[in-house]
C-alpha cells in the first residue's frame, strides 16, 4: 500500500515541478497542485485503508485491559428476571404472589 502512496506523491511533486518551472506557471499553483492532487487524496486513502488495523488493535488493547470476568463456582443460581415486554415471559410465575384483582 505505502508503494502506491509514495509513487503518487513522487507524480504529484513532479506536477508542480513542471507548474512552478512552467513560462505561464507559478509556484505557488505548484504547491497548491502537489498539495490538492497529492498530500490531501493520499492522507485519505492512508487513513481509510488503516481503519481495519486500528480497529484491531483498539480491539487487543481492550482485551488486555479488560478484566477476566468468570463466575464463582460457589454462587447460587440466580432466578430469571422478570419480563418488562408485553409478551408472555414462557416462565412459570411464583405461586406465592398473587396478581391484583384475582383471587385465588
Amino acid at each position: 500500500m505505502y508503494l502506491i502512496v509514495i509513487a503518487w506523491l513522487y507524480v504529484t511533486l513532479m506536477m508542480g515541478l513542471a507548474e512552478a518551472f512552467s513560462t505561464q506557471g507559478s509556484v505557488l499553483g505548484a504547491i497548491i497542485t502537489f498539495l490538492l492532487y497529492g498530500v490531501l487524496p493520499m492522507s485519505l486513502v492512508v487513513y481509510l485503508m488503516g481503519t481495519p488495523l486500528r480497529r484491531k488493535a483498539r480491539r487487543q488493547a481492550e482485551e488486555m485491559t479488560a478484566p477476566q470476568a468468570t463466575p464463582p463456582a460457589s454462587a447460587p443460581a440466580s432466578r430469571p428476571e422478570p419480563d418488562a415486554s408485553s409478551h408472555a415471559s414462557g416462565v412459570p410465575e411464583d405461586r406465592t404472589v398473587s396478581s391484583v384483582g384475582k383471587e385465588l
